[in-house]
């Protein structure tokens, strides 16, 4: 009886150990998931474990692969995920163990091989397009090893490079990225794809032969400067002689690089060529053929001009020759301007026949002064009379330049007695009710508004009293 019951005791300790899975404590999960109870063997097309839920999809060929091929043990999570663990590299390491970069899990074709060369930085354009993978990348016999190489030019075309006479690259110490001067997209080494722009080789300098201007091997030492060539055009021209002108060697100062060396454009900024002075030939004022000792001042080509000038005669009148002080370029000498600022020609004296006042052909000899054009008016004037009131010869102590003398502004007040201002503001209508005598005003009377018994009576109590206008100015001179 008790080793009946030891037995049962070991049969029951036994059973859990029996039950473990033998595929790691890791997969939990119910063994019928894929097992059924007539044997061990699984069935694919009942079995429910999803391996999409795993950290490996099964996508592509890998979801026709027997399971063993990949779990070698029934540990199923000891089983690797990179690639190299189920796959040979072929490759020998030459292009990383990574397979996904070139291959899916569908084929082991690479179908975009243009795209990888992209994203390692070297496209596939041009001529790299048509060539085989081994034309690039050292390999073994198989073809199958695929060694990277650099991204610059040089790294492929060094012999190139180097085996090149025309012109000698290394002689001429051209650079060794070779997009510098050759297009990429193009299929050959032509020279029509040469990046000139740091001299660029427009119209008469569209050369095809590079010898005429690169005279050596060298190719970098060629000047970039217009006279390194054309210093025999520059001695041999004539018109105008360059060379006695002393104009610059920088060729495009003045020239396009049109052949014929037209047209030609002269920066005259200096001296504008506007209206009268655009000439076309250069001659007319370039007399001889140093064109650089012509002088800008306007007398070196006007004097006979001004020395013919009548209306007026501008050198009797003592007219500065330089002509921009009232002239422009305009052709025929007109419209002048004439800066009459000394003497500002306004309303009345805006005349536009200068012999008006200037009466003689001297016309620098014309007097400022307003008596000088004025004195008959002056003289002629009897309201008021200007002789007889001393008036001063200076009309603009009491004119401006309107025409009809009017408005007059004379300063009474100020000068002489307050009859705009004071007891006296508003107590006349004419001068002639103080100013009795039109043939003097510096004759005047106070009798007019002030009899002689209202004075005299006012005045009773005043020694030195005398009833005359004199002693009334003397005694009241504001007025008051």
């Amino acid at each position: 009886m008790y080793r009946l019951s030891s037995l049962i005791f070991l049969l029951l300790g036994c059973l859990p150990l029996l039950a473990q899975s033998p595929h790691g404590d890791d997969l939990d999960m119910d063994c019928v998931k894929c097992h059924n109870p007539g044997g061990w063997n699984i069935n694919y097309q009942t079995i429910q474990f999803d391996h999409s839920k795993t950290d490996f999809q099964l996508e592509g060929t890998h979801a026709n692969v027997d399971c063993i091929l990949c779990h070698s043990t029934n540990v199923f999570d000891q089983a690797p995920m990179d690639c190299a663990a189920c796959h040979l590299d072929i490759h020998s390491q030459s292009v990383g163990n990574d397979c996904v970069r070139c291959h899916t899990s569908e084929t082991w074709l690479v179908d975009n091989i243009p795209e990888l060369h992209e994203a390692n930085g070297f496209p596939l354009v041009g001529v790299h397009s048509n060539l085989s993978c081994i034309e690039c990348h050292n390999t073994d016999s198989s073809n199958l090893r695929i060694d990277p190489l650099g991204n610059e030019c040089i790294d492929c075309h060094q012999d190139d490079y180097a085996a090149t006479q025309n012109p000698n690259h290394q002689q001429a110490g051209f650079s060794t990225d070779c997009i510098e001067c050759h297009n990429p997209l193009g299929f050959g080494w032509d020279s029509e794809s040469i990046n000139h722009d740091f001299f660029p080789l427009t119209e008469g300098h569209n050369i095809q032969d590079c010898t005429e201007c690169h005279t050596t091997g060298n190719y970098s030492d060629v000047s970039p400067e217009c006279v390194s060539c054309h210093q025999e055009d520059y001695a041999a021209t004539q018109n105008p002689n360059h060379s006695t002108s002393g104009f610059s060697t920088d060729c495009v100062a003045c020239h396009t690089t049109s052949p014929g060396w037209m047209p030609a454009v002269i920066n005259h900024d200096f001296f504008p060529l506007t209206q009268g002075h655009n000439i076309q030939d250069c001659t007319e004022c370039h007399t001889t053929p140093n064109y650089s000792d012509t002088s800008p001042d306007c007398v070196t080509c006007h004097q006979e001009d001004y020395a013919a000038t009548q209306n007026p005669n501008h050198t009797t009148s003592g007219y500065s020759t330089d002509c921009v002080s009232c002239h422009t370029t305009n052709p025929g000498w007109m419209p002048a301007v004439i800066n009459h600022d000394f003497f500002p020609l306004t309303q009345g004296h805006n005349i536009q026949d200068c012999t008006e006042c200037h009466t003689t052909p001297n016309y620098s000899d014309a007097s400022p002064e307003c008596v000088a054009c004025h004195q008959s008016d002056y003289d002629q004037t009897n309201n008021p009379n200007h002789l007889a009131a001393n008036f001063p010869t200076d009309c603009v102590a009491c004119h401006t330049t309107n025409p009809g003398w009017t408005p007059a502004e004379f300063d009474h007040d100020g000068q002489y007695f307050p009859i705009y201002s004071g007891k006296h503001q508003q107590a006349w209508n004419d001068c002639v009710e103080c100013h009795a005598n039109p043939s003097n005003y510096a004759d005047f009377t106070c009798f007019t508004c002030h009899s002689q018994p209202e004075m005299d009576d006012k005045h009773s109590e005043v020694n030195g009293y005398e009833y005359l206008s004199s002693s009334c100015l003397e005694c009241h001179p504001n007025g008051d």
